[in-house]
């Protein structure tokens, strides 16, 4: 079958052919890609679940919330007034800070997404060859998986050595006075040359910390699609005269591809969904003043944001994502 035949059968693949998938007795239902479906909504079904008994009411409550003025009830409880849309006007025109912050987040997040993006990548080409003690390294590389998990935030909030560590390398930069990254940057500032392009290089070199943390469970799925490439291409592109270089480009980034597309949606949410950018920390500061109606409404703005984020990213993404199946 060609491309252009299979693209055609994916595209007509609607409501009624996903409701088969489900019910026996059909041609449908018997096909490869029925079971495909199947092993893989088993495989969520209990996030399906979990979702519906304990994270769906919430989630309506919140949206109640947006649009209501919400206070504490004597006893216990809420008290609720519908006030329309005064919150999310509140939100984009009234609090000084929650516009500024998405502002300035949403470019930062960008551009750590994209940099996890190629780190993960290029990491997992690597640790897909074979040399010696690659397990090892491959054991290292998934290290900032388990220390993000929360074993290590927990010892950066709560460690004492840590923080007194951290205050004298602080204390010790302000009275050096020489912040090599600022002072490079300067200087490059100073003689014209490419002043946008280092700043976005700038930006990736001061969040490396956070881009190495993040790129844990990319590494891993980028090295899963890398593993399930047959030899057998690489071997008939090796006697047809085709370099590393065009092999890289003909054969390893078209098949892992739909993998590259899994991942980006995966970092943009895991990067939305982090406590210590300066968005949820103003959420974080008005539900500690028990401003509700505020809060709920601007998760359902920052909630927006992220899925318009996704589609965009999706869009361009998906021009270049190679199908290959049945």
């Amino acid at each position: 079958m060609s491309p252009r035949n299979k693209k055609n059968k994916r595209e007509s693949w609607g409501l009624r052919e996903s409701i088969l998938t489900f019910i026996p007795g059909n041609s449908v239902y018997s096909t490869m890609r029925s079971r495909n479906a199947r092993h893989g909504v088993a495989f969520i079904l209990p996030f399906i679940i979990g979702f519906v008994f304990f994270m769906a009411k919430p989630l309506l409550d919140s949206f109640i919330m947006s649009f209501n003025e919400v206070t504490l009830a004597q006893g216990g409880g809420f008290n609720s007034k519908f006030i329309g849309l005064d919150n999310y006007k509140y939100a984009l025109g009234v609090d000084p800070y929650f516009n500024m912050r998405l502002v300035e987040e949403i470019p930062r997040m960008a551009i750590n997404a994209v940099a996890t993006l190629v780190l993960s990548f290029v990491i997992a080409v690597i640790l897909n060859q074979d040399f010696k003690g690659r397990t090892l390294a491959r054991a290292i590389f998934f290290l900032p998986v388990i220390l993000s998990s929360g074993v290590l935030p927990g010892i950066e909030s709560q460690n004492e050595f840590y923080n007194m560590m951290q205050g004298i390398n602080e204390e010790i930069a302000t009275a050096s006075g020489v912040n090599l990254s600022a002072t490079l940057q300067d200087l490059l500032a100073v003689s014209g040359v490419g002043s946008g392009v280092f700043d976005v290089l700038f930006q990736m070199i001061d969040a490396i910390y956070d881009i190495v943390m993040a790129s844990g469970i990319q590494i891993i799925v980028f090295l899963s699609g890398l593993q399930a490439i047959s030899p057998s291409l690489y071997e008939a592109a090796d006697v047809e005269g085709c370099t590393a270089w065009e092999a890289f480009w003909k054969i390893t980034f078209p098949m892992v591809s739909p993998l590259l597309l899994v991942n980006a949606i995966y970092t943009i949410i895991d990067f939305f969904m982090k406590n210590d950018n300066r968005v949820m920390e103003r959420i974080n500061e008005l539900w500690n003043r028990l401003e509700f109606g505020h809060v709920s409404a601007m998760n359902w703005i920052y909630f927006a944001v992220a899925m318009a984020f996704i589609g965009v990213a999706t869009l361009i993404i998906s021009k270049g994502v190679h199908y290959y199946e049945d």
